[in-house]
């Protein structure tokens, strides 16, 4: 079964094409050392829980949407191969500085994932 390293982020709803446009170059990166899919997916229907939600969970404030993404591997060995060449990779220097993100990376949530059931 396949790996997966997901995130969930808030992003200024006015930085979300900047966003989108560093999110696509990454995911070039990612894709050309390995990655099988890399999405990024913008809320459309995530509304705040009693207790959690989206919106919560990375303390999102008025002018802000979540943005829920994903990059799927074969396997964990293969992520851990992967984002070693990715993080080693001279394109990713200037998105690897919090300074030039179009977001809040404190409020960033991300983890590692091993896939437990597929349904086709």
């Amino acid at each position: 079964m396949s790996y997966v390293d997901g995130f969930v982020l808030p992003v200024p709803e006015g930085k979300l094409e900047p966003y989108l446009d560093m999110a696509r170059r990454a995911g070039e990166v990612w894709r050309e050392h390995g990655a099988l899919e890399y999405v990024e997916c913008v809320a459309d229907d995530v509304k705040p829980g009693e207790h959690t939600s989206f919106p919560q969970s990375v303390k999102l404030e008025p002018g802000e949407t979540v943005i829920f993404s994903w990059i799927l591997y074969a396997s964990r060995e293969e992520r851990d191969r992967i984002n070693a060449k990715v993080m080693e990779d001279p394109r990713m220097a200037d998105m690897m500085d919090p300074a030039n993100h179009p977001f809040d990376g404190k409020r960033m949530i991300w983890g590692g994932f091993r896939e437990v059931l597929r349904l086709p």
